[in-house]
């Protein structure tokens, strides 16, 4: 597993331990790890909702200024301050937790914008000990202030995977520390899509990866701007199209729908319909293929009422954004540059 680097400080506060955790998670040892800058009062939050669910808290601080390094101490977790002047990913502040964890069991993978739920550890430790296959356990997360935007509302709907076996997961999961440790770790050089990347190599040595029907978390997306929506849609496309080139090749042919259906719908269509009114205006025709698009999965979504025809509207939308992420990768892959951060908040 990529190790923290050294000149990376770590400060312990009083972490919970033993009898209480391993109680609640049916003598299963579960630690966690939560990564966070700048969360304030729901970094307090998530720290608290594990304090008696888990046995060590490690808190990874990436350049936080409102105080949150020393908030965390207090609260007892263990903090761990990335070293700012390197290239920084989510999946590295992943890696720096897990390197400080020594022994078998499991690890809850947290955002530090997330709260636990207090049922999780037992229900995921629960099913764990009934499907020996499990490498990476995750339940229901949920936006907590679904309704404050129609962006957190498309979060929340995309938190709702279906129940069973599944291909990934996100940032917040249960995960089998010696499988973890087996395929290396986080892949630290990811900017996004670094779970399912984990998750992948994961099924590739024998382990599965499982939705269960449980509470898990509550996440605070804080999505109330049209540009935070789309700098986030943005990201996926870099991530499908990342995905792709690395694994697409694979029997999986992991993310290659996704970065094909961004580059026809998203820059494509546009494209040709633009060229083609050169030559007549009826061309721009082509466009009107959006809105029948938007209307078919609006139909197809019509039991939801209200949010399947925003997820029919979005749906569309966003394929310019993540047309823009795909291309925005492979430019910086032919001029051979390291991608910087696409942050939405």
């Amino acid at each position: 597993m990529r190790q923290a680097k050294a000149s990376e400080t770590g400060r312990t506060g009083a972490a919970p331990r033993g009898d209480a955790a391993s109680a609640l998670a049916g003598n299963t040892p579960v630690d966690a790890v939560v990564i966070g800058r700048n969360e304030g009062a729901r970094l307090l939050a998530c720290l608290a909702s594990l304090q008696g669910q888990v046995r060590r808290i490690i808190y990874i601080d990436s350049g936080s200024t409102d105080g949150s390094v020393e908030a965390a101490a207090r609260a007892g977790a263990e903090v761990v301050a990335l070293d700012m002047d390197l290239p920084f990913t989510a999946a590295r502040a992943r890696n720096a937790g897990l390197a400080r964890l020594q022994g078998d069991g499991w690890v809850q993978m947290i955002d530090g914008d997330c709260s636990l739920d207090p049922g999780w550890i037992g229900a995921a430790t629960a099913f764990a000990a009934g499907h020996p296959q499990a490498v990476v356990i995750c339940g229901r997360r949920r936006e907590r202030f679904a309704q404050a935007s129609v962006y957190n509302r498309l979060c929340d709907r995309e938190w709702n995977t279906p129940i069973g076996q599944a291909t990934a997961c996100g940032g917040d999961a249960l995960i089998r520390l010696s499988a973890l440790r087996a395929v290396g770790g986080y892949d630290a050089s990811l900017i996004a899509g670094e779970e399912p990347d984990l998750c992948l190599r994961l099924a590739r040595k024998g382990g599965e990866i499982w939705r269960i029907n449980a509470e898990m978390t509550l996440h605070d997306a804080a999505m109330t701007r049209f540009g935070q929506w789309w700098n986030r849609t943005r990201r996926a496309g870099h991530a499908f199209a990342e995905g792709a080139a690395r694994h697409g090749a694979g029997p999986e042919r992991h993310w290659v729908a996704e970065t094909r259906r961004a580059l026809i719908w998203g820059a494509g269509l546009p494209l040709a319909a633009l060229s083609g009114a050169a030559l007549h205006p009826a061309a721009l025709a082509l466009l009107l293929l959006w809105p029948a698009q938007m209307a078919r999965l609006g139909w197809r979504w019509r039991a939801e009422g209200r949010a399947g025809w925003e997820a029919a509207l979005f749906t569309v939308l966003g394929k310019i954004p993540e047309a823009q992420g795909v291309i925005g990768y492979w430019l910086g892959r032919m001029r051979r540059r390291q991608a910087g951060l696409i942050e939405y908040k």
